[in-house]
């Protein structure tokens, strides 16, 4: 069974989101603050986290940086009514997987759950050049030096190297990487390509990575 750990201060939310949960076969764990999400988190070890962010004690964003120094897998989704593109990007930044605006329909919140929990056949190792990824232990080397890449990080610069040679258009990169239509402007893709070409010291336009202006980006060796 699939085990969800809530964390909302909220009862009629986190209330509401549990009978309907448990209705759709899934088990379900509440916490009702930032500390006791931490404690739940790790003794609990559930499979997805939905996660509130404004929360008494520790925000959702410092449980959200707490959960990713210690599980960099397990996906986050933020239920939130925060919805401005500088809030999105620093969710995502943090490790989260998804970001839900409050208010929300149940159905939108299944196909949510659903799209992090599918199965995808991925090989092991994967190569640009003198980058390497391992899609089973999401370690980064380039050369033989260890590239430290957050969880969002990594799945982007796989998407990229899996579509090596062709344009990934932002759009493309959205529905594909976040499994998901944002709503937002999806200039975010930008924050996150210069982190990855930062970590990896790549140049803008004679790297593994170009942009394509008014597009999107590709990776090519």
């Amino acid at each position: 069974m699939i085990h969800i750990l809530i964390i909302e201060d909220e009862p009629g939310i986190y209330n509401f989101l549990k009978q309907g949960l448990e209705e759709e076969g899934y088990e379900i764990t509440i916490a009702v603050n930032g500390k006791q999400g931490i404690d739940f988190f790790e003794s609990s070890k559930p499979d997805i986290v939905l996660l509130d962010w404004m929360l008494p004690k520790i925000s959702g964003i410092e449980v959200c940086k707490a959960i990713r120094e210690k599980d960099s897998e397990t996906p986050i989704l933020f239920l939130t009514a925060k919805d401005t593109i500088q809030e999105t990007i620093e969710g995502l930044q943090f490790g989260a997987n998804d970001y839900i605006k409050k208010p929300f329909s149940f159905e939108e919140l299944l196909e949510r759950i659903k799209i992090h929990f599918r199965n995808k056949k991925r090989q092991n190792i994967l190569a640009l050049g003198n980058i390497s990824l391992n899609t089973n232990t999401y370690e980064v080397k380039m050369d033989s030096s260890d590239i430290a890449l957050t969880q969002r990080e990594f799945e982007l610069l796989e998407y990229l190297i899996r579509n090596k040679g062709n344009v990934c258009r932002r759009d493309e990169i959205i529905d594909k990487v976040w499994g998901i239509n944002f709503e937002y402007d999806t200039g975010v893709i930008d924050v996150f390509i210069n982190a990855i070409r930062k970590k990896l010291n790549l140049d803008k336009k004679n790297g593994y990575i170009k942009t394509v202006r008014g597009v999107g980006y590709i990776a090519n060796e």
